[in-house]
């Protein structure tokens, strides 16, 4: 690897770690995190504690096998019929008080398991716990959005969501159960009840980490109240009815494009799973392994998921999050069928990881849209949509595909007159394959905004780490109209003198004029309008002149061009923050720079020129946008004369462009 592509490496570690830091260091959401933890652990801990205690209560062996499939269905259940009751509590009442109650009933249910003893009353109270969390999740998942700094904080936030439900809870929740079922051991006990007894404790000590999140949630997380705009907050009481509420959800999913399609591509990538899950044991058997197989399939699947959540972030840099959760349940969908068709363990193996890999950068786009793109209002119902579709279609794929296993049985075909046995697992399995992609085209129709670009091309380009444009934008922002103004103009001079390409895109005091003539002419005194025309003349220049010259391979350095005008709304109006970056991606096309060089004034400097507290907030809300995307972003002190500033921001910018595909003359292409 050559010593740029080491330090772009590095450097996309380093904002990763800090991309997540930024996040857990907003304290409601740490503290959410916290409580996610203690839930999920008891989630899993609940898992085995539950299964031992049903292996304990029943003598018959026959019900001792059928164990784990009966405390798994009555935890499915309940997502079938009271996911959707869930979305609407989390819409109509106040979050925190429904994820307090829903706690409490929970830890009291599974405290009454291990005080009444009854395995009927086993079945019948975790059900009821399964009833709880139906209702706790959408509360949750629709209220973290509403801890966020920023919009583009949620991918960041689901990814450590991910990380503690599926990794370190999991992890926790497995050796929490082992610490407990080896206290015998330990301790040298023998003979007695003892197998029952732990199982009990375990139940129990299950019961108190809901307790416990309960309290931190009544306590500690007063913020999880809230909602998006106090708007909102006046609106909640006027809100309609249960039914009407359920009503309006379904038909906002119906007729909502965005979130149609994502109900589609879910429907698809469930089916998928189910298939896989319940087809997992015999497809082991036809690689000709055994336990041992079984278990690493498994391995390989969430190593894939793992990955997946990984890499879906520097995905979304280069595909829009509305084509990459389509493509990707396609991708799921084929590399199914290369599974089915797998002739050998290792190969298998690998075709396994891919499945997880594609399912995790869908899963975790799928969260980030519902959360960045969902409206509060609404978002409850969606997450609670999703959530029971996940119960319907996994119980339905995981019933099915062994019922179509028993009717195909084993065949054995003729290849070139040699007999090849063929087993039942491959045509189930292409046949869930078949339809993930399918459904995922589908979805894919549904979400894509952006028709006017080829998927293909845009996909191997964000799979190679490149840009699907030849050419690179360059921003230069700050809390000053003149500083951007001189040093866009420096900066594209310097880059000339290197042998560039360079487009200074557009007059930036022309663009200034003609804002503020349109403004003027049509005597518009609304913030509203002010920031309709601001997108105006923005998208006019994009189209006109920023695309034509990044499709030609240009460099286009731009002063001022979205996150100022972004600041400076957000700082000197009531305007919602989510409101403008939605303005702001339609008027460019989602469109955003590759570098963003950020000039930061100190604070001597603003005394000495009279900067205005205005001028303090704007600068504080660009400091925080450059704080949640390190990659995008350089912080240039702005101290000094023009000629000083300029040296600084053409020091730091010729070399970062030396890690970067930077577009270059074709008489002369070096590898940089």
């Amino acid at each position: 690897m050559t010593e740029a592509g080491q330090a772009g490496q590095a450097q996309s570690s380093v904002s990763t770690v800090h991309r997540l830091r930024s996040v857990l260091a907003i304290r409601p959401f740490r503290r959410l995190w916290f409580v996610t933890y203690l839930c999920s652990v008891g989630d899993w801990l609940s898992l085995l504690a539950l299964t031992g205690l049903v292996s304990e209560m029943m003598n018959s062996y026959r019900w001792q096998s059928f164990a784990l499939s009966l405390v798994v269905l009555t935890q499915l259940l309940p997502g079938i019929l009271f996911a959707p009751i869930g979305g609407v509590l989390a819409d109509k009442f106040d979050r925190r008080k429904v994820m307090v109650v829903c706690d409490v009933l929970r830890g009291s249910l599974f405290i009454s398991i291990a005080l009444i003893g009854s395995p009927i009353w086993l079945f019948v109270a975790n059900f009821l716990v399964g009833c709880c969390a139906m209702l706790w999740i959408p509360a949750k998942e629709s209220a973290v959005p509403n801890l966020l700094r920023r919009p583009d904080q949620v991918e960041s936030a689901n990814q450590l969501g991910l990380v503690m439900t599926y990794g370190i809870s999991t992890i926790s929740g497995f050796g929490l159960y082992s610490l407990i079922a080896g206290i015998p051991g330990y301790l040298n006990m023998q003979g007695g009840d003892l197998e029952f007894t732990i199982a009990t404790i375990a139940v129990i000590i299950n019961g108190l980490l809901y307790f416990t999140s309960a309290i931190l949630i009544a306590t500690r997380l007063p913020e999880l109240s809230g909602r998006a705009t106090a708007k909102k907050k006046e609106v909640d009481a006027d809100k309609p009815g249960f039914v009407a509420m359920l009503r309006d959800g379904l038909r906002f999913a119906a007729k909502t494009p965005l979130v149609r399609g994502l109900v589609i591509g879910m429907i698809g990538a469930f089916a998928a799973a189910g298939v896989v899950i319940a087809t997992a044991k015999l497809y082991a058997q036809s690689l000709l392994g055994g336990a041992s197989t079984f278990g690493l399939l498994f391995v390989a699947v969430f190593l894939g998921l793992a990955i997946g959540m990984a890499t879906a972030p520097k995905l979304a840099r280069r595909l829009a999050y509305n084509r990459l959760f389509g493509v990707t349940i396609v991708l799921a969908g084929i590399t199914l069928a290369m599974v089915a068709l797998a002739p050998h363990l290792w190969i298998a193996l690998l075709t396994v990881m891919l499945v997880g890999a594609c399912a995790g950068v869908a899963f975790l786009t799928g969260l980030t849209i519902v959360g960045s793109q969902v409206e509060d209002e609404m978002r409850g119902r969606t997450v609670a949509l999703i959530q029971s579709l996940l119960k319907v279609v996994l119980f339905g794929a995981s019933a099915g595909a062994p019922l179509l296993v028993a009717l195909l049985q084993k065949r054995t075909i003729s290849v070139f007159n040699h007999p090849m046995e063929v087993d039942a697992t491959r045509p189930v399995m292409l046949g869930g394959a078949v339809i993930a992609i399918m459904l995922g085209l589908v979805a894919y129709r549904q979400m894509d905004d952006r028709r006017e670009e080829r998927v293909l091309s845009s996909l191997f380009a964000a799979i190679r780490g490149r840009r699907t444009t030849k050419g690179l934008l360059i921003a230069v922002e700050g809390d000053t109209w003149e500083d951007t103004s001189v040093q866009a103009r420096r900066l594209a001079a310097a880059l000339r003198a290197e042998g560039i390409d360079v487009l200074l895109a557009a007059d930036p005091e022309h663009d200034e004029r003609r804002l503020r003539a349109v403004l003027s002419s049509a005597e518009l005194a609304g913030v509203r309008a002010q920031a309709l025309v601001a997108a105006a003349v923005r998208a006019d220049v994009v189209e006109r002149q920023v695309r034509p010259a990044l499709d030609e391979g240009a460099v286009v350095v731009m002063e001022r061009y979205v996150d100022s005008p972004l600041a400076h709304f957000s700082a000197t109006s009531s305007l919602d923050h989510q409101e403008l970056e939605g303005l702001v991606d339609w008027a460019t096309g989602r469109l955003r720079p590759d570098l963003t060089v950020l000039l930061d004034r100190p604070s001597a400097d603003r005394k000495a020129v009279g900067i205005g507290h205005d001028h303090w907030r704007v600068q504080k809300l660009l400091s925080e946008m450059a704080a949640a995307d390190p990659d995008r972003y350089v912080v240039v002190e702005a101290e000094g004369d023009a000629d000083a500033i300029a040296e600084r921001v053409r020091a730091t910018v010729v070399p970062l462009l030396a890690t970067r595909k930077r577009p270059v003359p074709e008489a002369a292409a070096p590898s940089l």
